[in-house]
């Protein structure tokens, strides 16, 4: 626990150190990346008799990103699923254009992906959400332990996104489940690879 402690606290220190420059000259196409982090986790969900399903458009534009750190965000936020989720349960990682925003989403960019991690878990109460991406902040300290959670993922997510400039949001029902969602800014239809590293 202590190792994974100090590399989650190291990651963190080297995200916050990168943050004021967004990434602008790589592009990332999401669905071969989150099929390769879906199956690296699937043995571990298998234990419990959770399905992971990935609801992910093959055309969906590339992510102008950082593929370390957006795979970063998405195994955190799937690691995450399948600690709190339901035995016999499923995670769903579906990505889409975000045609709408929610009203608490205010970002520049009109090209974003939606990219959301949904757990069939016990849910979060709706006070502890506004705190989850706080630094070791934990809703149930002793599960989250127990679990083997260094209680700074969503730090972790937090601070990727907004070097990014996207955004988190968090909805949670209790006794449904959670569902996590990230706004990343995407490759805009018709700008080729060639076009992005010559803008950038």
């Amino acid at each position: 626990r202590m190792t994974r402690l100090v590399t989650d606290l190291l990651s963190l220190s080297r995200i916050e150190t990168a943050e004021h420059t967004a990434p602008n000259e790589e592009v990332v196409v999401l669905r071969p990346l989150a099929e390769h982090l879906a199956a690296a986790a699937e043995l571990t969900a298998a234990r419990r008799g959770i399905r992971i399903e990935l609801d992910i458009d093959a055309d969906l534009p590339a992510l102008i990103a950082n593929s370390d750190q957006i795979s970063q965000v998405l195994q955190n936020l799937l690691e995450n699923a399948i600690k709190y989720g339901r035995d016999q349960s499923v995670v769903t990682i579906r990505a889409e254009i975000a045609s709408e925003l929610p009203a608490s989403v205010t970002l520049q960019s009109e090209d974003l992906v939606a990219i959301s991690v949904t757990d069939q878990g016990e849910g979060i109460p709706r006070e502890h959400i506004p705190r989850l991406t706080e630094r070791f902040y934990r809703v149930d300290t002793a599960r989250s332990r127990e679990l083997g959670g260094t209680g700074l993922g969503l730090a972790i997510v937090k601070h990727i996104v907004s070097r990014h400039r996207g955004a988190l949001t968090i909805d949670s029902k209790v006794g449904v489940g959670s569902r996590f969602t990230v706004y990343i800014p995407c490759v805009a239809p018709g700008v080729t690879k060639s076009q992005l590293f010559a803008a950038g």
